[in-house]
């Protein structure tokens, strides 16, 4: 027994390895550490308050001496209600796009649809304080649409309804960004026409990354002119 219990060990490398390859092995892993992250993160706001929002919330002002805001305002949210709602979409429509493209795609996706939802409050609400994932939910919204569009043919109908829902509600409830998710919803319907007209019939890295690329490189590019402006 001592014997299969040592040649175990080193089979696996070890409970460290083992542990990491298990959770490598999970059908999105990605997502699951994007949603660990961002629950550690939401447990340390209940215990400073709002200063978290303050250090990580994005705005537009400080942009220029703090440009990791344009990507760390999805991890703070304004409430538990907040948090649990854009996780539990995340954890809906994640893993599908994360198993279809990859994951380090999926995490490049996720970041540049923040920026873009970021980059759109700067341009239209620029003297506002934004916090949330929604910007990134949006944007994995649009891939998830231009995916099953150029893959399936279709339009899946339940998730255009859920996105007509809660655009209307950022128009209509106080508080809530619109101007995040229309500008993460335009980067990801961008990215997910483009890589799902790649990916059909070429399975390459190619047809995931040069969508990403130009993509990253546009949002980085109005980056810069939100720095410049301000």
């Amino acid at each position: 027994m001592a014997a299969h219990r040592e040649q175990r060990r080193l089979s696996y490398g070890g409970p460290v390895k083992r542990t990491l390859t298990r959770w490598l092995g999970l059908p999105a892993p990605v997502t699951i550490a994007i949603v660990a992250v961002t629950a550690v993160v939401g447990l340390v706001q209940l215990f400073t308050g709002g200063l978290l929002q303050q250090w990580l919330g994005f705005y537009a002002p400080v942009a220029v001496v703090q440009p990791w805001r344009f990507v760390t305002a999805a991890l703070v949210h304004a409430s538990i209600l907040h948090f649990l709602f854009n996780m539990l979409v995340l954890y809906m429509v994640g893993p599908n796009i994360e198993r279809r493209i990859g994951g380090l795609p999926f995490l490049a996706v996720y970041l540049v649809t923040a920026a873009a939802g970021s980059i759109a409050v700067s341009f239209l609400s620029p003297g506002t304080l934004v916090v949330g994932a929604s910007g990134a939910i949006f944007g994995l919204f649009g891939v998830y649409i231009g995916l099953q569009r150029m893959l399936g043919g279709r339009f899946d109908p339940q998730i255009l309804i859920i996105v007509g829902i809660n655009l209307v509600i950022g128009f209509v409830l106080a508080g809530v960004s619109w101007q995040a998710h229309v500008g993460g919803l335009l980067a990801g319907l961008a990215l997910g026409f483009w890589m799902g007209s790649n990916l059909r019939g070429r399975e390459t890295r190619r047809a995931t990354w040069l969508p990403i690329g130009v993509v990253a490189g546009a949002v980085l590019l109005a980056c810069l002119l939100v720095v410049v402006a301000f």
